[in-house]
């Protein structure tokens, strides 16, 4: 009877490393998906701003897309109506405008950059006619082409606004692609649009901020939400997020860049073992 609970807790013991190490490595790829999408979007941010200041020919232009070149250089392209480069923004891996390359010459596209013209294209179409997407008023969709360090080809689409004093999170899908770069699968990562007060009129300026995840394909945090929360880092300021599922619960501190994703339960069972240790500590934080 012994050596059987020696065993069962012995496999118990290895279950929960297994888990807490299959954790890790989504929280990792997670946060690295996140962060590409990051740089793409800070490229375009600044690269929009760097070529409208410098390209004349407003009617010629057909759109754009950045990448990270040779997984270094980031990188934003504009392209015409005849599907040319027209435009070639490289930054410094600070973005700042004035350290960047700006190169106005007409080209073709480099091979890699026909595979991301072609997903973004595929994605915007699929946009006109698909209804998984919703639109809102004062909402537009920042479309993301991205092929990651597994060579997967996807386009994520996330929400911003001009409105000011907000931060946006949900509203947000993903289009997987063949390596064919025919569209896979279509779906959504949040069930709704979430809108943040950056400073909230009843309490001033928020540190942190909290949303719940109910799609059961989505219970982590998602490459989006890091995304996002690294864009609007310099706005927020924000200490920490968490985002909450039946599941699982995802930790992101926004100081260090660091995601740690564990069980609900398990968070739940260390606060509560916390309130024991410190009911002193807990007391004050319901007074206030």
């Amino acid at each position: 009877m012994k050596i059987k609970t020696f065993y069962l807790l012995l496999f118990v013991m290895f279950s929960i490393q297994l888990s807490a190490q299959n954790l890790e490595k989504i929280a990792q790829e997670i946060k690295d998906e996140g962060i590409q999408l990051y740089r793409s979007e800070m490229a375009s941010w600044y690269g929009t701003d760097v070529f409208i200041e410098n390209y004349k020919e407003r009617d010629n232009v057909g759109g754009y897309f950045s990448y990270i070149k040779d997984d270094e250089v980031p990188t934003c392209v504009f392209y015409s109506k005849e599907n040319k480069v027209i435009g070639t923004i490289s930054f410094p891996t600070s973005y700042e405008p004035r350290n960047s390359k700006l190169d106005l010459s007409v080209r073709d596209f480099t091979e890699v950059e026909k595979e991301y013209f072609t997903i973004r294209k595929a994605a915007q179409e699929r946009l006109k006619t698909d209804t998984i997407f919703k639109f809102y008023n004062n909402v537009n969709y920042n479309i993301v082409p991205i092929i990651n360090k597994n060579k997967e080809k996807k386009v994520y689409f996330l929400s911003g606004t001009n409105l000011n004093n907000l931060v946006l999170f949900g509203n947000d899908y993903l289009i997987d692609f063949n390596k064919d770069n025919s569209i896979k699968k279509v779906q959504k990562l949040h069930n709704s649009l979430l809108s943040f007060k950056i400073y909230d009129e009843k309490i001033g300026k928020t540190v942190s901020g909290v949303h719940s995840h109910v799609l059961e394909d989505w219970p982590f945090i998602t490459p989006t939400d890091i995304c996002t929360l690294m864009l609007y880092q310099k706005f927020t300021n924000w200490e920490s997020y968490t985002v909450v599922s039946k599941k699982y619960t995802s930790l992101w501190n926004a100081k260090s860049n660091h995601l740690m994703i564990m069980k609900t339960e398990v968070l739940e069972k260390i606060q509560e073992d916390q309130k024991k240790r410190h009911p002193e500590r807990h007391q004050e934080q319901e007074k206030k």
